[in-house]
């Protein structure tokens, strides 16, 4: 069987560079843990944690080069040059990652300091992903079928006359695949294409890296804080490090009505836009309007990132309703990164819980606009939504 590895430090989504960054300078002492769930009830074959652990053991051996050290220097002027000496000596340690499985039942968990552990999430996801579509032989279209796709999806979004990125590295096919998808994208220089999350491909083909935070760094401010300032004390923090870089806010940790309580005049003013990433996207359009335009800001002026599984009947559709309201863009994953001909997995890794200064574990919870997404402690679940009085 092929081995599969990560070819670079920073195949990763840039959102875990800008967050280690943050977390290096902020919470240097925290201790977290992040979980794997498998939403899509998965099968994993024989033999699969201990083909995982080979892989996530080889992530050992990688680091950052002098090459990729100096372009995150000049393509990212807002990443602390302490950081980026922190980074050129950091190694993953996969004694940190604990990998069990029970028949086809697969476990995944990741315990440690925050500013080390918050890096292992994507790569795990990928290599899980890879792995899956290796183990069980599962057969995927030809290489020129997935770089025609590809180019016809960049042609049609082109027409639309919308920038669009690729956000597809957790759940992509493969390595291989992801390259395909790059090769594809970059062919036509009068595309919308914007970039990609992932930071080697980015620095690979010469185009913008994208992103700025996760919901993990709402998360980890709710159970640090309480649900009732996690929001602002988190946009806080974001714009004491970013100091208005990176200016995209990501909506929808405690549901995006109670996130717009918090996102006051001055936040509304100072990041740029904010990033859709559960929900109805036209209603999310609706609010996120009327938001601006209470505090007299012409929604123009700013623009909505839309990520939540996406295809391009949904992206048309959310072109048509936004035009002449507000500025948009799209980040488009699975369906760029693992439309092979074969099911993407349904997978995900969260932060599951923060240390607190008495020891004990603090359950983090994430209360998206969809019901379904809703991850966490059960009991903590209902605490936060007595809280910040969502029914």
């Amino acid at each position: 069987m092929r081995e599969v590895r990560l070819n670079s430090i920073l195949d990763n989504d840039f959102y875990k560079i800008t967050m280690q960054n943050a977390v290096v300078k902020l919470f240097t002492n925290e201790i977290v843990k992040y979980e794997f769930i498998n939403r899509g009830n998965h099968s994993f074959p024989d033999g699969f944690a201990e083909e995982l652990r080979k892989s996530v053991n080889a992530m050992a051996e990688l680091k950052l080069t002098k090459d990729e050290k100096k372009y995150l220097k000049v393509t990212c002027p807002y990443l602390a040059l302490p950081y980026l000496d922190f980074l050129e000596g950091f190694h993953y340690d996969p004694a940190e990652v604990k990998i069990e499985q029970s028949g086809n039942d697969l476990k995944v968990s990741v315990e440690g300091l925050w500013y080390r552990t918050i890096l292992w999430e994507v790569p795990l996801l990928s290599l899980i992903s890879e792995l899956h579509y290796e183990m069980n032989h599962l057969e995927r279209q030809t290489n020129q079928e997935v770089i025609n796709k590809t180019v016809e999806k960049a042609k049609h979004l082109t027409e639309l006359g919308v920038p669009f990125a690729e956000f597809g590295t957790r759940r992509r096919h493969s390595y291989k695949v992801h390259r395909l998808v790059m090769d594809a994208l970059i062919q036509d220089k009068k595309s919308t294409f914007t970039g990609t999350s992932n930071v080697h491909l980015a620095m690979m083909y010469n185009v913008k890296p994208i992103g700025t935070h996760a919901h993990e760094w709402f998360m980890f401010h709710a159970a640090e804080f309480g649900f009732k300032m996690a929001n602002s004390i988190a946009l806080e923090n974001w714009v004491n490090v970013y100091r208005g870089d990176l200016g995209v806010a990501l909506s929808d940790t405690y549901t995006t009505d109670v996130f717009f309580q918090q996102f006051d005049k001055k936040f509304a003013k100072l990041f740029d836009g904010v990033r859709h990433d559960s929900g109805d996207p036209l209603e999310f359009t609706d609010k996120t309007i009327a938001h601006y335009q209470k505090h007299g800001i012409n929604p123009l002026f700013k623009y909505i990132i839309f990520s939540d599984g996406l295809n391009l009947e949904k992206v048309e559709e959310i072109t048509t309703y936004c035009k002449g309201k507000i500025g948009i863009s799209f980040g488009i994953g699975t369906n760029l990164t693992n439309d092979v001909g074969l099911k993407p997995m349904n997978i995900v890794m969260k932060l599951i819980s923060v240390k607190g200064i008495n020891n004990e574990w603090i359950p983090t919870v994430k209360l998206s606009d969809e019901k379904g997404k809703y991850t966490g402690d059960p009991k903590m679940i209902e605490l936060a939504k007595e809280f910040l009085r969502i029914s």
